[in-house]
């Protein structure tokens, strides 16, 4: 299988906002799920913070596994299909679930660093960010069919 070209920072970031998507949907249906946990009996206003911070996590969990499950298995996510981009294994192939995970856990780093770790991909010659850095991965550009 011949190498795509990288894909560029403004198609990671036009997938990105396609994954809201999805994502929102998971959220509002974990959210859901803790509601109906404890039958809506929950002062949303202040929730005790053991139930706030359990749903913060579910949250989180849902996210990760959202992205890796997508990534290790087939290498897109719902906005990466629509922008014909792919996260593959540096030396080609499917990223390892241990890869993905760790992928996903840099790509939080990155985030919360301002998104220094995604801008990153503008000053590295084969346009990696910091989590394809981590991951030994890279997001690729299809051709178009």
């Amino acid at each position: 299988m011949t190498p795509q070209p990288s894909a560029p920072l403004l198609l990671r970031l036009a997938a990105a906002v396609y994954d809201l998507f999805p994502l929102i949907a998971l959220w509002m249906l974990t959210a859901a799920l803790f509601l109906l946990a404890v039958r809506g009996e929950v002062d949303v206003a202040h929730p005790p913070a053991t139930f706030h911070l359990a749903q913060q996590l579910a949250t989180l969990a849902v996210t990760a596994a959202y992205f890796v499950v997508s990534w290790a298995r087939g290498g897109q996510t719902i906005g990466m299909r629509a922008w014909r981009l792919r996260v593959v294994a540096a030396e080609g192939g499917a990223l390892p679930w241990s890869r993905a995970l760790l992928r996903f856990a840099v790509a939080l780093v990155s985030l919360f660093a301002l998104g220094l770790g995604f801008v990153w991909c503008l000053i590295d010659r084969e346009r990696r960010s910091w989590h394809d850095l981590a991951a030994r991965s890279r997001m690729e550009r299809l051709p178009a069919r």
